[in-house]
């Protein structure tokens, strides 16, 4: 089944997520910086260690490529902003989805997404997917659009605008996996229709309610053993989405463990019990 005839299967007949309501430009109209500032920091990132996130790529016996993870960081992840840049949710998603797969039964897939950005995250587990040789797709949402041309904030601006569907144009197999829909995650969680979802990745507004939403949606078309990981689990930064994960902790569905990768980065995994 191709990709649009998979999302109006998605979303049901004659339904559509809602448009957000955004600058033309979201990220500027000039590239933020020059190509060799986007390289030193890549450079830079590659540089710091994060024995938490090795720790877990050990005792969950799964590991994503780290040449291949780099270079896709390079488009989508290595951007200009005020804290650093840390994308080791790429190898968190990976390592975590290659060990749910491992255990699963080799049926179809259904993964979900909020929070889409460039598409960074979305490609690692669509390359867990691919490389463990299993049947599934990911549905993945947000507020920026697929199809128009932007600026994005990456090295690839100084080429000129691209669409996110040419920005990650390298990867065909691994898009084939993946239905981008635009829209809020309040509205898409009211609207498309899933009626199961194995694994899921939250990683949108960060609000309380937002990611609290988010996981009821989820979590009502879970079984035991599915899987959801919860992006910027730290207090200082994102109190909403730890707030979140302290009602998800103060259930009995879940079984709650907490990374932290840096003092500006930490993540949840909840595992339907």
């Amino acid at each position: 089944m191709g990709l649009k005839k998979l999302a109006a299967r998605i979303l049901g007949k004659g339904q559509q997520v809602p448009k957000p309501d955004l600058p033309a430009h979201p990220f500027g109209t000039e590239p933020r910086a020059s190509r060799e500032r986007y390289l030193e920091l890549h450079r830079a990132a590659q540089s710091v260690a994060y024995p938490e996130i090795d720790a877990v790529e050990e005792k969950l016996g799964f590991a994503i490529d780290r040449p291949w993870m780099e270079e896709l960081a390079l488009h989508t992840q290595v951007v200009v902003k005020e804290s650093s840049l840390n994308y080791n949710h790429g190898r968190l998603l990976y390592a975590a989805l290659r060990r749910y797969l491992a255990g699963h039964d080799g049926s179809h897939v259904v993964i979900f997404e909020t929070g889409t950005a460039r598409g960074f995250s979305a490609l690692c587990m669509a390359c867990a997917l691919q490389d463990a040789a299993v049947p599934g797709y990911i549905v993945t949402v947000d507020m920026l659009p697929h199809e128009r041309p932007i600026l994005w904030n990456c090295i690839d601006d100084h080429e000129g605008p691209k669409t996110r569907q040419q920005l990650l144009s390298a990867y065909p197999e691994l898009l084939s996996r993946i239905v981008f829909l635009q829209g809020r995650s309040d509205e898409a969680v009211a609207t498309i229709g899933l009626l199961r979802v194995n694994f899921a990745f939250l990683d949108a507004t960060h609000s309380e309610v937002d990611v609290r939403r988010e996981f009821e949606f989820v979590s009502a078309r879970q079984r035991k053993g599915d899987v959801v990981i919860l992006d910027d689990v730290t207090p200082a930064a994102f109190p909403g989405v730890v707030a979140a994960v302290e009602a998800i902790e103060a259930g009995d569905d879940y079984a709650v463990e907490r990374i932290v990768a840096s003092e500006q980065r930490g993540y949840a995994i909840a595992k339907h019990r």
